[in-house]
């Protein structure tokens, strides 16, 4: 994004933040031709970062005193909208994505870059990291935590597609890519660096080069254990954790999910 002079830069920046705001422009979308189905736009991120050396630190809030870049407001919604933004302490920063229908309970946090697709519920305590890019009807459970990224601008961002249903305190980071309708358990932790476990079909999911971790379409992820058998380890006894696929989903999966559409 080459643009000369201070106040032609601030009119490119704020033309991206309202784009991402409506959802035309994202950091990262849907592309058959890619290996992985998604396309980076790296020079989104290089925009969203534009706007952070281009903003002074300015204090805002209602009530509460907050001190950032004023090109990174809180976002403020109306009923029209159609974003339920329950009262206690939920933010959603400006340059995020939050699609109709999407429900927000206090407290949680959208931050810049990130798309919120419809019918999503962002829970208590869970957090979608810049960039992030979230399907339609996901569940992100309490405490669930979905990593952001910003630099380097090439690295693909965590994409949860459709129907995913996310469990409380469940951690998905570092470009994790997690399939339509799979399932994590409560506790899961997804990273480029763990290998998950397939019992079902028997292959063993690891990130290779720039290729990210990706779980299957319907799979049923939980907190598992391997052991180790290095040095002291097997004597002791000693494992690591393991996420492991144990299932894909069937009816009494979806179940769940119908339990959790009711609660809304």
């Amino acid at each position: 994004m080459a643009v000369v002079g201070d106040s032609g830069a601030m009119v490119a920046f704020e033309n991206l933040r309202e784009a991402l705001e409506k959802g035309v422009v994202r950091a990262a979308e849907p592309d058959a031709d890619s290996p992985t189905g998604w396309r980076v736009n790296a020079w989104v991120k290089q925009g969203i970062l534009l706007g952070f050396r281009l903003g002074s630190l300015t204090t805002s809030g209602d009530g509460l005193s907050f001190v950032d870049k004023h090109t990174y407001p809180a976002r403020r919604f109306t009923a029209e909208e159609g974003v339920r933004v329950v009262p206690g302490g939920s933010s959603v920063r400006a340059g995020a994505y939050v699609a109709k229908g999407v429900v927000c309970m206090p407290p949680m946090y959208v931050n810049v870059g990130a798309y919120v697709d419809e019918g999503t519920m962002v829970d208590s305590h869970a957090l979608v990291g810049s960039c992030a890019q979230i399907g339609k009807r996901v569940h992100l459970s309490a405490a669930a935590q979905v990593g952001g990224v910003l630099e380097p601008v090439n690295a693909s961002p965590v994409i949860l597609e459709d129907d995913v249903l996310v469990g409380g305190n469940c951690g998905v980071y570092e470009g994790t890519i997690v399939r339509k309708r799979a399932v994590l358990a409560a506790g899961t932790v997804l990273t480029r660096g763990t290998p998950v476990y397939d019992v079902v079909k028997g292959e063993v999911l690891r990130a290779e080069g720039e290729k990210p971790l990706v779980i299957p379409e319907g799979a049923v992820v939980v907190p598992g254990a391997r052991a180790v058998h290095k040095g002291k380890a097997e004597e002791w006894g000693l494992s690591v954790y393991t996420p492991v696929i144990v299932k894909y989903r069937d009816e009494k999966t979806e179940l769940s999910s119908a339990l959790e559409e009711l609660l809304r």
